[in-house]
């Protein structure tokens, strides 16, 4: 048995500011319901540019740039106060313009569904040939068709259309004539999930001492289901991204629980990992078209720009124990049982304290929770409150009631051990994961000793049971005990040598 570490992990967002006005659920089910709506008609008023994309606060501690207590300083709304020359780059991933993902989808496509006019695929090519992630073979597959075609396919309702500031640059073919599961709609939402994840996966492999070549397994967590007719769900993102990353040893599998399922992802990838199963694991996921502009009405409405404008993706890897990275701790798994309940109460005991009293912990021995980490500028104007801060309200009253802390400290204890939310309305991006990354920056720096990964799920969202889920796992500091120094090839053969001569000179002992 090896303990299971934090080898790396990488954050990328994308915009697609476009595509949100074309294919986010809101505005798909507002176009059906009521297509000359006020709302559809104000929406082109209120999207953000790239650059206020790039720039905005949260953004940046999503890909690293900035901490979480560096976006507790600044000055909100953050809408309202960018960060002046933020980076599109960091050293976990990046924030991609819509146009260039457009060709990395392209370039994700494995059956010819993706169609760029040739004047944009030219444009895109050059951009994405300056890509410092890929390569000559990956930007050759991107190429162009004549537009009347493509608006001939899209007039015909057998291709999902994709505008850039209102001009149609590219479009999605259906993959077969009759299956729904195949229908254009899926097909974009299930490339988009596997070119973000790659996009994912490459910012991984480009860090220091990982080589993806040597990854074992890939588990795909998004939300999306890729199959047909026959089998709706049946998969494989996760082969398919491995496919296109240079994962060329691994195999894969999909996993899926609405939110939490990056949370079950990475426990199942430290269970690999510790059985001895698998060395190196990658949890990875691309975003959701369907969350873009999920709250559009209620920004649109408060005369604020619609911030749910780009898609999300992440991957971790999981390694074996090498002394150094922080260690995913096995022996203190939380989860939300069938019999568990669904009070917040009991959700947060089955998450939190149990796990903390198998292993002798109080609720002040996590220096930082992660639960759902929606950006509250993105759910506050719909209803849904501050996300993260009734989390962290919820763990400190019941560590008040548990006699963790003083009544008097509860709010200090959100302060110290909770965080703003920072991540995209994007479903399974913003459970638990997105500090991940800085957990594990600030444990090697010191700055933390242990952080806790939350990740909690809406199962009665997909009608076959009202049941709640979750789980959550321990980060901590690495000691180095669990690591050993790996024996040579040399150092065997000196020794056996050295045992065979010990052997030798016994017998002649013995035989004097």
């Amino acid at each position: 048995m090896t303990s299971p570490v934090i080898k790396g992990s990488s954050y990328v967002l994308v915009d697609a500011t476009n595509t949100l006005l074309q294919h986010g659920s809101t505005q798909v089910g507002e176009r059906q319901a009521n297509p000359d709506s006020e709302y559809l008609k104000k929406l082109p008023n209120f999207l953000r540019s790239y650059e206020d994309l790039v720039g905005y606060a949260p953004n940046q501690a999503y890909i690293g740039n900035i901490s979480v207590e560096d976006l507790r300083d600044k000055p909100q709304p953050w809408y309202e106060n960018n960060i002046e020359d933020a980076s599109r780059y960091s050293d976990w991933g990046e924030i991609m313009p819509e146009d260039e993902f457009i060709g990395l989808i392209k370039i994700a496509d494995a059956f010819d569904l993706v169609k760029l006019e040739e004047k944009f695929s030219n444009n895109v090519k050059e951009k994405l040939a300056e890509h410092p992630l890929l390569d000559d073979e990956q930007v050759a597959k991107i190429n162009g068709t004549d537009l009347e075609v493509m608006q001939k396919m899209v007039d015909e309702h057998i291709a999902e259309p994709l505008f850039i500031d209102g001009e149609l640059v590219a479009c999605v073919k259906q993959a077969h004539d009759t299956d729904p599961n195949l229908n254009a709609h899926i097909m974009l939402e299930n490339l988009v999930v596997k070119a973000s994840g790659m996009l994912s996966v490459f910012h991984l492999g480009k860090q220091e001492g990982i080589d993806l070549a040597d990854v074992d397994y890939v588990i795909e967590v998004s939300e999306e289901a890729c199959g047909d007719v026959n089998q709706r769900g049946g998969g494989n993102f996760a082969k398919a991204i491995a496919e296109l990353t240079g994962c060329i040893n691994a195999t894969g599998s999909d996993t899926r629980s609405f939110c939490a399922a990056p949370t079950h992802g990475l426990i199942n990838a430290a269970a690999l990992v510790s059985s001895g199963i698998y060395e190196n694991v990658v949890v990875v996921a691309g975003g959701s078209t369907a969350k873009l502009g999920m709250n559009g009405k209620d920004h649109v409405a408060k005369d604020m720009p619609v911030l749910e404008d780009s898609y999300g993706g992440f991957a971790v890897l999981v390694s074996q124990d090498d002394g150094v990275s922080p260690v995913i701790r096995t022996d203190s798994i939380g989860r939300h049982t069938v019999t568990t309940g669904s009070s917040p109460q009991a959700v947060i005991s089955s998450l939190v304290t149990e796990p903390l009293d198998e292993v002798g912990l109080s609720i002040t021995d996590v220096d930082k929770y992660s639960v759902e980490m929606q950006n509250p500028e993105m759910t506050k104007p719909a209803g849904a409150g501050d996300v993260p801060a009734s989390n962290y309200k919820m763990i400190a009253a019941l560590g008040v009631k548990r006699g963790d802390l003083e009544r008097s400290d509860l709010m200090n204890f959100v302060e110290e051990h909770g965080m703003p939310g920072f991540a995209p309305t994007q479903g399974h991006i913003p459970s638990g994961v997105p500090f991940v990354g800085h957990a594990y920056r600030d444990i090697l720096a010191g700055e933390i000793e242990r952080a806790m990964i939350i990740g909690k799920g809406s199962l009665f969202l997909g009608r076959m049971t009202n049941q709640f889920d979750g789980v959550s796992f321990i980060i901590e500091k690495n000691t180095g005990q669990g690591q050993t120094d790996a024996v040579s090839e040399d150092q065997i053969k000196n020794i056996v040598a050295g045992a065979m001569r010990n052997l030798a000179e016994s017998l002649l002992v013995e035989e004097e």
